[in-house]
């Protein structure tokens, strides 16, 4: 018999459908997605993340990129996850006895980092986020971008996923904040089809 790698789903992926939809339909506009990351979606965000080995995930649901991550040659120890939703992070929690799971609101990264066991601010590697950055409005994503690179190493990226056809923040905030953004790969197989984008700052410029 084979030993279980604790990362990998105890539950069927049925189950954990079902779990994620219960919580989409009790809180539709905090939950961007209609069902759970597919595997081809997770595996291509957790290539995007690059070599990156201290990671923080944003908006987990029911763990498919959490899987990924790991399988990508993550640590556990090296890997938060933050989950505002209750019943999603306990059922983290218990899929990912070795992954710091936090109950936490992703505008809060800053401070949920610096409180977490294994990462601190400013020494991330990459950040992934499941979240639905074009439900946003302008404000809220210059703060939820503010946290992310916050809390970035310099070189660090930031891994997006989305369904429109372009990236959901506009040119110009992120000519803002010194940012720019490409597309790396698109996942027709996830429900619905998504595009990945890596946003990293912009070169310095050189005297």
């Amino acid at each position: 018999m084979k030993e279980r790698v604790p990362w990998l789903p105890a539950q069927d992926d049925l189950e954990a459908t079902v779990t994620f939809l219960r919580q989409w339909l009790r809180e539709p506009r905090s939950i961007a997605a209609i069902a759970p990351s597919g595997r081809e979606l997770a595996r291509r965000m957790a290539a995007a993340a690059g070599d990156a080995r201290t990671v923080v995930e944003l908006g987990a649901g029911t763990g498919a990129i959490t899987r990924a991550l790991l399988a990508n040659g993550v640590a556990p120890e090296k890997l938060l996850v933050v989950e505002r939703n209750r019943d999603l992070h306990d059922w983290l929690e218990k899929g990912f006895p070795g992954v710091e799971i936090a109950h936490a609101d992703a505008f809060d990264l800053e401070q949920v980092v610096a409180d977490s066991r294994g990462l601190r601010p400013g020494a991330v590697d990459a950040v992934v986020s499941g979240l639905g950055l074009l439900s946003y409005p302008r404000e809220e994503q210059r703060r939820l971008l503010g946290a992310v690179f916050a809390v970035l190493a310099r070189r660090g990226r930031f891994v997006q996923f989305t369904y429109a056809p372009v990236f959901p923040v506009s040119r110009d905030l992120l000519a803002e904040l010194g940012l720019t953004s490409r597309r790396v790969a698109f996942s027709l197989r996830n429900l619905p089809p998504a595009s990945i984008y890596v946003v990293t700052r912009r070169p310095r410029a050189r005297r």
